[in-house]
């Protein structure tokens, strides 16, 4: 098995080429994340910055402002972690092709 430099760094470059596209993309998708029934939704970008959080008129309730705290918190966290989730089926065949066609032993 022969290693060629000159492949791997036409491998990286367009690692890097698909890497810049599919963060792109990333940044211009929506998911969303809710609580309380539907009663808090957040918004994240697929890169995962937060861009919304809408709340229900009938869970905004002054007496009990720790428990509307508790449903944005996770609300926000399950918008992330729907960012995270896309974020792996996107960015994971881009990183995962590096590996696997470098015809480095051992990857």
């Amino acid at each position: 098995m022969n290693f060629d430099p000159s492949q791997l760094m036409k491998q990286v470059q367009q690692m890097q080429v698909e890497m810049a596209k599919a963060q792109e993309s990333l940044a211009a998708e929506r998911v969303e994340g809710t609580a309380g029934g539907g009663a808090v939704t957040a918004s994240a970008t697929g890169s995962g910055d937060l861009v919304s959080v809408k709340l229900s008129p009938d869970v905004v309730d002054p007496a009990d402002v720790e428990m509307l705290e508790d449903l944005i918190v996770a609300a926000v966290s399950d918008a992330l972690r729907a960012a995270r989730a896309l974020q792996e089926s996107r960015l994971g065949g881009v990183a995962g092709g590096l590996t696997g066609g470098l015809g480095l032993p051992g990857m």
